[in-house]
């Protein structure tokens, strides 16, 4: 070939080599950037579960509460969106290789794993906590398995039915059936009807249309988005969608409120109960937005002790959302303090047993690679 050639050749190597460098390197940013947006997802998540569980919902100064107000159901949609970007890059080889040893390994993978996390939320849900995720999650993880190797289009499309049909629910069908007037009791959850019904209707998950963050999760996970080079349209895009959603949310309430009265914030609202389309894809912007903002932190700050302390905190989130049940709340109700109603009260706690636990990781992540919970599951699933 001559020395030409072989230059010519070591160059394509050296360049093919150096892409897939880059790309592999891409990619790991964008994964601890998931775990840093995961972090801040259990945080949002402990601030609002601690502030219901202490009934402090009203019992602090109208600031403070607006700052509790801003995590409401964002924290646990951006979660959720996390959730399926993480199941997609889990589930990529087998979807891409299509080969069915690796698609028939992955399902099983999954089944397990909701099969875990269902008798996980059963558990706490048995010990008293009634705003459990997990067992919303399982469902979750039952429909990924189904759509491994599903187009693209189908999972959008199927997003878009989720949201309708969850729109029509709300028209349709009673939200408030089972829930006693201050949306604390639900009567009948442990029969079969109460159960089915506020697993897929009118829980503080439901399937319909919480099933649409996880959707758009697992859509967004297979496309390039959060590379360097669409990172900043996704942050402009989806701050930008955040305004558009809550001003026709304003807009829509103050036209309707004369005429339809509490019935225009149900069916215009952004709060996450009920979960009505305009909350669904407020929500859905403003999850993208936290996580193009945690890829352009990850990337600037990545050495950072702090930033390395955050990721840690989110590769043990599931450990963090139950021990924030079981120990944190545990804690509250040994020494009699659990139902205070202070908002303060809460949002402190919250924000100290927080920074325990971003201590906790980091020194948990010096020995093991996963946190205990993690540990876990991991040897079942």
């Amino acid at each position: 070939m001559g020395l030409y050639g072989n230059v010519i050749c070591k160059g394509n190597v050296k360049g093919r080599w150096n892409s897939m460098s880059q790309s592999m390197s891409q990619a790991k940013e964008r994964i601890t950037a998931l775990d840093f947006a995961r972090a801040l997802a259990i945080f949002g998540m402990i601030i609002v579960n601690y502030k219901l569980a202490m009934q402090a919902e009203n019992g602090g100064p109208a600031w403070l509460q607006s700052i509790a107000g801003l995590f409401e159901g964002r924290a646990s949609a951006l979660f959720v969106v996390l959730a399926g970007i993480g199941i997609s890059l889990m589930t990529s080889k087998a979807r891409n290789s299509m080969n069915e040893e690796l698609i028939r390994q992955s399902r099983n993978s999954l089944y397990r794993r909701a099969a875990f996390l269902f008798v996980a939320g059963v558990l706490l849900m048995l010990m008293g906590w009634s705003a459990d995720i997990l067992h919303y999650y399982a469902v979750f993880m039952l429909v990924a398995a189904v759509l491994i190797t599903v187009s693209d289009n189908k999972i959008f499309g199927l997003f878009l039915m989720i949201l309708l049909t969850s729109q029509l629910f709300l028209v349709v069908f009673d939200y408030t059936q089972g829930w006693d007037s201050s949306f604390k009791q639900y009567t009948g959850f442990w029969t079969v009807e109460g159960f089915a019904r506020n697993l897929f209707f009118n829980g503080f998950h439901p399937v319909f249309p919480w099933l649409s963050f996880f959707l758009i999760g697992l859509w967004i996970g297979r496309k390039r988005w959060l590379n360097k080079q669409n990172r900043s349209k996704v942050l402009l895009y989806s701050l930008s969608g955040t305004v558009v959603f809550e001003t026709i949310s304003f807009v829509l309430v103050q036209w309707k409120t004369p005429a339809f009265g509490k019935a225009a914030y149900y069916l215009f609202g952004t709060k996450p109960m009920p979960p009505n389309m305009l909350y669904v894809l407020s929500g859905i912007c403003s999850a993208l937005a936290i996580i193009a903002i945690c890829v352009y932190v990850v990337d600037k700050f990545e050495k950072s002790p702090l930033t390395q302390a955050i990721i840690h905190t989110g590769q043990l989130s599931l450990s963090h959302y139950i021990g924030h049940i079981v120990i944190g709340l545990g804690l509250l109700e040994t020494v009699g303090y659990l139902e205070n109603g202070k908002l303060s009260i809460a949002m402190s706690y919250g924000i100290v047993y927080f920074m325990l636990a971003v201590v906790f990781s980091t020194v948990w992540r010096r020995w093991m690679n996963r946190g205990p919970i993690e540990l876990i599951m991991r040897k079942f699933c």
